[in-house]
C-alpha cells in the first residue's frame, strides 16, 4: 500500500499519544517519551501479549474520574492522551497493539471518506477491494526492480502496488483498456510484526504517457488539498517532497503538510507518481496505437485514518476537542434544563420540536436528555467532544418561543446568543449560517497560527536556530542529498516539502550559498 511505509497507523498518531513507542497499545501511559516513527522496521515481538490489568484499570480509572482533560496549554501529549479517551474516539483492543476505534471517532473517518468517494467518481475513479493475502515472490519480485524496497519491511508492511499490479496485467493489454483508475477503501490493513491496524483509502491508475500520470498524481493532490481546507479547516502546504524523502519507487511523491497545534509537522495525504518503476518490475503492459509493446505509467494515491489524529491536533482548546461543522458527527447538540417535574414534559417537547426542525434542514443534531447527569456536566462533556454548537432550552425559553445557542470555537458568556427564535425557518437559518462561521473561523485561526510559526532563514545556522525552538523554517535549498540527511541528524527536522507556492526573485541556497530554484519547508514531524 502506498502509504503504508510513509505513514504512521491509527496506533502511532490517533491512538497514541504523539511521545509514545508506536507499537503500544493506545492511551500508553506518559512516561514512555519516544517519538512515533515513518518507518519502524522488524524486531518488535510477534507474541500478541495481553495488556496488563495495572495499566488498564488505571487507564478505566482516570476516565472515570468526571472526564478530567490536562489542559492543552499546560501539556500536549497529556492533552491528546485524555482527549482520545475522554471523547469516546477510541479505546483498547484486548489484543496487546490493537484498537477499537468508537462510534464517535469512526463517525468523522466515515465523514471523510464520504467526502473523497463523491471526489474519487467525479474524477472517474471505480471502488473497488484487494485480498491482503499475497505470495512471497510477488515480494521478491518488488524488492528486486525498485530501489529502497526491502523484503525485510515487506514482511512488516505489505503494499498493494504487488497485488495491484498483478491484476493489472490480467486488465491491461491494449490502450483501449488505458487509463485505468480504481481505489481501494475501508479494509483494515495490519503490520504482520507489529500487530498494528488502521484504515485508508489508496488509489491506483494507469495510463499510457508519463503525461497523463502526472495530470492524474497532481489532480489527486489538489483534491486532498481542497478537502483539508474545505472540510477538515486545515490550512495544508502542498508540494514535492525531497530525492531523499520520496516514496520507494515513485519518480516524485507530492504532499500535504500540516502543522499541528505542538508545531510539529503531520504528513496528512500522498500523490505518487510512480513512473514505469512497478509496471517493468511486473510485466505490466499494452499494445499502443502503432501496434509496440510498452510499459503501463502508475500512479498511486492514498489517505489514512491518520487524518483524523490530524484534524484533532490541529483544532482543541484546554477543555478538550473542536471540530470542524463539516466533519463533525453532531453538528448541534441540544441540552434541556429543568429544575421542576411539572416543567419536565414543555421542555422536552421543546427539544423534541428543536431538534425535528433541525433535522430536516439537513442538520446533524442530538437531544441529550439524560437524566442521570447535571446541566453544567453535559456542557462540559459535549464541549469535549467537540461539538460545534449547544442549544440550551429551559422554562423561560419555552415560554418566549426561543432559545440559547452557544458556539464551541467562543467559550464562555462571549459565544452564547440568548432569544434566538423557535420558529423553524428562522432557527435553521441561525444555526446553518453559525455552523459556517465556525468552519471559516477554524480556518482562518489554524491559519494564523500556522503562519505565525514559519521563519524565514537565509543559512543554516538561522535554520537551526528556527528548529530549536520549534518553528518551521523555510528558506533555499539546493543542497545535497547528504546535506539534507546532515540538516536532519543535527536538527531532528526534515525537508516535508517543496512547496508549490514558490516566493519571486532570486534566491541563494541557506547551506551551499550557491543559486537555487526553490524554497524548502523544514521542521520535525511525526
Amino acid at each position: 500500500m502506498v502509504v503504508s511505509l510513509r505513514l504512521p497507523s491509527l496506533s502511532s498518531v490517533l491512538l497514541s499519544t504523539p511521545k509514545s513507542r508506536p507499537s503500544f497499545g493506545i492511551l500508553r501511559r506518559r512516561q514512555h517519551s519516544r517519538p512515533p516513527a515513518l518507518n519502524t522496521g522488524a524486531g518488535y515481538s510477534t507474541q500478541s501479549a495481553p495488556e496488563t490489568e495495572e495499566r488498564v484499570d488505571s487507564l478505566r480509572n482516570r476516565i472515570n474520574q468526571d472526564r478530567v482533560i490536562t489542559p492543552r496549554s499546560q501539556d500536549f501529549n497529556a492533552w491528546y492522551l485524555d482527549v482520545i479517551a475522554n471523547a469516546e474516539l477510541a479505546d483498547y483492543g484486548p489484543v496487546r497493539g490493537t484498537m477499537v476505534i468508537r462510534p464517535y471517532g469512526y463517525a468523522i473517518w466515515e465523514a471523510i471518506q464520504a467526502y473523497l468517494n463523491i471526489k474519487f467518481k467525479e474524477t472517474g475513479h471505480s471502488n473497488m477491494y484487494f485480498p491482503q493475502f499475497i505470495p512471497y515472490s510477488f515480494i521478491e519480485k518488488e524488492a528486486s526492480h525498485v530501489e529502497g524496497f526491502s523484503p525485510e519491511l515487506a514482511l512488516v508492511r505489505p503494499t498493494s502496488e504487488t497485488i495491484v499490479n498483478h491484476m493489472f496485467t490480467q486488465w491491461i493489454h491494449s490502450y483501449r483498456d488505458l487509463p485505468l483508475m480504481i481505489n481501494q477503501v475501508g479494509a483494515p490493513h495490519k503490520a504482520i510484526l507489529r500487530t498494528l491496524e488502521f484504515l485508508w483509502q489508496e488509489g491506483h491508475t494507469a495510463h499510457a504517457t508519463p503525461e497523463e500520470a502526472e495530470k492524474e498524481a497532481l489532480q489527486m493532490i489538489d483534491i486532498y488539498t481542497k478537502f483539508a481546507f474545505e472540510q477538515a479547516a486545515i490550512p495544508v502546504i502542498t508540494g514535492r517532497k525531497s530525492k531523499v524523502e520520496t516514496f520507494a519507487g515513485a519518480a516524485k511523491t507530492y504532499t500535504i503538510e500540516a502543522m499541528m497545534g505542538d508545531r510539529k509537522a503531520l504528513q496528512a495525504g500522498t500523490s505518487h507518481n510512480l513512473g514505469q518503476n512497478f509496471s517493468r518490475a511486473f510485466g505490466t503492459q499494452f499494445m499502443d496505437e502503432n501496434g509496440q509493446r510498452q510499459y503501463v505509467w502508475q500512479t498511486s494515491w492514498a489517505i489514512s485514518t491518520r487524518f483524523v489524529g490530524g484534524i484533532i491536533m490541529s483544532h482543541g482548546d484546554d477543555a478538550g476537542l473542536m471540530l470542524p461543522p463539516k466533519l463533525a458527527p453532531i453538528q448541534v447538540v441540544v441540552v434541556p434544563i429543568w429544575k421542576k417535574d411539572e416543567e419536565r414534559a414543555g421542555i422536552l417537547n421543546a427539544a423534541s420540536t428543536v431538534k425535528e426542525v433541525l433535522h430536516t434542514a439537513g442538520i446533524k443534531v442530538k437531544v441529550d436528555d439524560s437524566e442521570q447527569r447535571t446541566p453544567g456536566w453535559k456542557f462540559n462533556f459535549w464541549e469535549l467532544k467537540g461539538v460545534p454548537l449547544r442549544i440550551e432550552i429551559g422554562p423561560r425559553d419555552v415560554s418566549n418561543g426561543s432559545v440559547v445557542i452557544a458556539r464551541r470555537d467562543v467559550p464562555g458568556k462571549q459565544g452564547k446568543v440568548f432569544g434566538i427564535s423557535m420558529e423553524p425557518s428562522t432557527l435553521a437559518a441561525y444555526v446553518k449560517d453559525k455552523l459556517d462561521e465556525i468552519q471559516s473561523s477554524l480556518l482562518k485561526l489554524a491559519t494564523s497560527f500556522r503562519d505565525s510559526n514559519i521563519v524565514d532563514v537565509n543559512s543554516y545556522d538561522e535554520l537551526k536556530a528556527a528548529i530549536s525552538v520549534g518553528k518551521w523554517a523555510r528558506g533555499a535549498w539546493a543542497a545535497s542529498d547528504a546535506d539534507e540527511v546532515r540538516v536532519k541528524e543535527e536538527t531532528g527536522a526534515t525537508i516535508r516539502c517543496f512547496p508549490f507556492e514558490q516566493p519571486q526573485g532570486t534566491k541563494t541556497c541557506l547551506m551551499t550559498g550557491k543559486p537555487a530554484e526553490e524554497v524548502a519547508i523544514f521542521s520535525k514531524s511525526y
